[in-house]
This record gives structure tokens, C-alpha cells and sequence, in this order.
């Protein structure tokens, strides 16, 4: 079974290893598609503060279950499934709370546990969530979905409420596909101009640069400390700014420009029990992430073409695809 490993940052290592055997409380899966995260790129130059080393990475996901023990969910060997990786604890304050996307013990597949670039992988019954309408790559995106979809409704977006989106990567496009399923009026900032494309088939006013017009909230999908920064100056009076791209250190705003627009400011973490929606949502045809994907890469070729991926022309979204001779 071919691994493949981010050994630190910077530099892949390969290794074969037996197929994964099944752990109390979880099925045996066969990984089809790998969606490459920003956060992926950003840990394989080290600049992403939650990845550990080394680490198979790797955590936007669809697989095949082979092989699953008595259960109550009717998962079933053969049933093709989306794997929400994120792994709570459900004891702490967080949990509690029922806000276990804080979970103070979170446990991330490919970013603090080994991920899915590898062919089969053990996981939790409860974290795979299957389809039998979605396509594999509708699948494996499910959760970058989660995020657009998180990051909305900490906003409190409402109908025909007036919402910015910055930056038209991954998440910015799912905050996009998710307002407009509720019927909000939906403009978009993006400086790439092959980005803004896939904006306009989306059906969603875009712009190149700042119009001087305010939105009652404001989404910023950037993960640039500039552009974060810049947001603050696009939210209207009373309305909120939802950070879901995230950077290492600090971001700095104007202090009076905050106050004096008595702006909210919030932060938006994965999502939250929201694959089964989603899946629903897809299925009947309210979004479509296909759009997104712009690169396919086999698993084997991971090593040599990772590096190049920032400098795709038009690159949105990476797939990964595990093969027969990857097992």
C-alpha cells in the first residue's frame, strides 16, 4: 500500500506498508479522491501553526468502505462515503456546548492524526457519511463545503441581506454556493481574473478591486494578513465580518473604525455537524462543487508535482486520485 508522507516541511517520503487493519469502533476504507487544502500548501512550506511532522496529510476525503463490524448507522461494505476528519472528544468545555468544532482536544485527520494520501485508512463509523447519487469528487468535497457553509451561518446571513465575499478559493466559493441557497444578494472580490470566472458561471457579481460599497457582512476567505486587514473597511455599520481563512500571528485593525461602525468581528472553524445537509443539498441539486476542481494528480505523482501546485495558472481545487496500483 503506497504512503505518502510529508516528512517535514518541504520534503515527501514514500513508503509501502500492509493495508490498514480495523480499530474497535471504526471500518476499514479504500481512499478514492484527496482534495488538496490551501491549509495543505501552507504546512508543506511550514507556515500553517496546527500541523504536526511528520504527518500524511491529507483530510478532504471519499472513499469505498471495505469492511465494517456490526452497526447501528447501516453503513455496509461497497457504500461510497464522504469522511468528516475532524475528531472530538466530547468531554470538554467545547463539546459540552455542543460547539465541537472548538473541541479543546481536537484530533484533525491529516493535520494532527495521519491523513488519507494512502489507500486505505481506519476511521470512526460515525464520521463517514454516505451517498449513493454523489460522485466521488462531489464526496470528497464535502468538507471544504462544511467550512462555506460554517462560515455563513456564523455570520447570520439572511435572506436578501447584502454579503461580500473575499477571495473566490475553495471556501470562498463554498460561502458563495451557501448564500445564495438562502437567497442572499451575493458580491465577491477577486483579484484573479480566471477566478473570477468560475464566479460568473456561478451567477454571482464579482469585482477586481474594492467599489466602495458596504456589506452587512462580510466574509473573508483570503488567509492573507492584508486582505484580512482590509476587510474591516468593507463591513457597514452594525454588520460582521466572519474571518474563515486564518493566517500565523497577528491581524491588526483600526481600532476607531471598529467602534465607530460597532462592527462584530467573528472567526469561523470547519464545520459542525453539517455533512449530512450538505450531502442532501448536493443530491438535490442546490450547489454544485464540481466546478471547483481545476488539477488531478494520481497519488503516486504527489512528490514530484506537489510543490509546483501554487504555481498553477487557475488553480481553485487539486484532486487527488488513488488508483488500483496505489493499493
Amino acid at each position: 500500500m503506497r504512503k505518502i508522507i510529508l516528512r517535514q516541511p518541504g520534503h515527501f517520503t514514500e513508503t509501502h506498508v500492509p493495508r490498514e487493519s480495523i480499530k474497535p469502533g471504526e471500518a476499514l476504507v479504500r481512499i478514492h479522491r484527496i482534495g488538496v487544502c490551501g491549509s495543505d500548501l501552507h504546512a508543506f512550506v511550514g507556515r500553517h501553526p496546527a500541523y504536526s511532522y511528520p504527518r500524511v496529510i491529507g483530510h478532504e476525503l471519499s472513499c469505498e468502505v471495505i469492511a465494517v463490524p456490526e452497526n447501528g448507522s447501516r453503513l455496509r461494505t461497497g457504500d461510497f462515503c464522504a469522511i468528516d476528519s475532524f475528531l472530538t472528544c466530547g468531554a470538554c468545555f467545547a463539546c459540552l456546548k455542543g460547539r465541537g468544532n472548538c473541541c479543546e482536544n481536537l484530533q484533525y485527520l491529516g493535520i494532527h492524526l495521519d491523513g488519507g494520501m494512502q489507500g486505505f485508512l481506519s476511521v470512526p463509523i460515525d464520521k463517514l457519511h454516505r451517498s449513493e447519487k454523489l460522485t466521488l469528487d462531489q464526496l470528497a468535497l464535502i468538507e471544504p463545503l462544511g467550512v462555506g457553509a460554517n462560515a455563513v451561518l456564523r455570520g447570520n446571513l439572511q435572506k436578501d441581506e447584502e454579503l461580500l465575499v473575499v477571495g473566490a478559493g475553495p471556501l470562498g466559493l463554498a460561502s458563495v454556493q451557501f448564500a445564495k441557497a438562502i437567497g442572499a444578494q451575493v458580491r465577491v472580490l477577486e483579484l484573479r481574473e480566471e477566478r473570477r470566472e468560475i464566479v460568473t458561471k456561478l451567477g454571482v457579481e464579482v469585482i477586481a478591486k474594492p467599489d466602495g460599497r458596504f456589506a452587512s457582512v462580510v466574509i473573508d476567505a483570503t488567509g492573507s494578513r492584508p486582505a484580512m486587514e482590509q476587510s474591516f473597511s468593507y463591513v457597514a455599520p452594525g454588520g460582521r465580518l466572519v474571518f474563515v481563512g486564518l493566517v500565523q500571528g497577528q491581524v491588526a485593525f483600526e481600532d476607531w473604525l471598529f467602534h465607530k461602525r460597532e462592527m462584530t468581528v467573528l472567526a469561523s472553524r470547519a464545520s459542525l455537524n453539517l455533512f449530512p445537509r450538505i450531502i442532501r443539498m448536493i443530491e438535490d441539486g442546490q450547489i454544485d462543487p464540481s466546478v471547483w476542481i481545476t488539477d488531478r494528480m494520481g497519488l503516486a505523482d504527489v512528490p514530484s508535482h506537489f510543490q509546483g501546485l501554487p504555481d498553477r495558472p487557475g488553480l481553485v481545487k487539486a484532486m487527488v486520485e488513488v488508483s488500483e496500483s496505489d493499493l
